[in-house]
């Protein structure tokens, strides 16, 4: 039954949040640079949505789930393998450094996770390193025209 009740919280999350959105203010066209407020988390809630419906399509074509532990529950940190414990562990090294710049923190973390999960080419890590925080970067600045915070890397981009 979980493999249902989690994406379809999921779903009925996101339509909260979605009303909430509509609640933003508008900006007047005459101000406006890029997106209104509401549009991006919009998107952001829809892409949540539909990866929620794919999980759900995933648990209908799978089936019943398999017996857990004899007892019928499992404790969450024995069903957590250490790599779940060591990728959120480097949510805390991205936070220790986006106050120094948000992308050095990201490519930091684009490292680290791929390293983790197992690649071990210099030159894939190097380009997942840059080529991703670029990526995001170009995107929010250039098409979503979103200013970032000043740090080391982004005082170069902003002059």
């Amino acid at each position: 039954m979980s493999r249902y009740a989690v994406p379809i919280g999921l779903i009925l999350f996101c339509g909260l949040a979605y009303w909430q959105t509509t609640q933003f203010d508008r900006v007047p066209p005459i101000l406006l640079r890029g997106m209104q407020p509401a549009d991006f988390p919009q998107l952001v809630l829809w892409l949540i949505v539909g990866l929620s419906v794919i999980l759900l399509i995933q648990a209908w074509r799978n089936g019943p789930a398999a017996p857990k532990a004899e007892n019928g529950s499992e404790d969450l940190a024995q069903a957590m393998s250490p790599s779940v414990w060591k990728t959120m562990g480097l949510f805390l090294v991205f936070a220790a450094l986006a106050p120094v710049d948000l992308f050095l923190g990201l490519g930091a973390f684009a490292l680290c996770l791929a390293a983790l999960w197992g690649e071990r080419r210099i030159w894939a890590l190097m380009l997942v390193a840059l080529i991703s925080p670029a990526l995001v970067f170009l995107l929010f600045d250039q098409v979503f025209e979103v200013r970032f915070p000043r740090g080391l890397l982004t005082n170069f981009w902003y002059g």
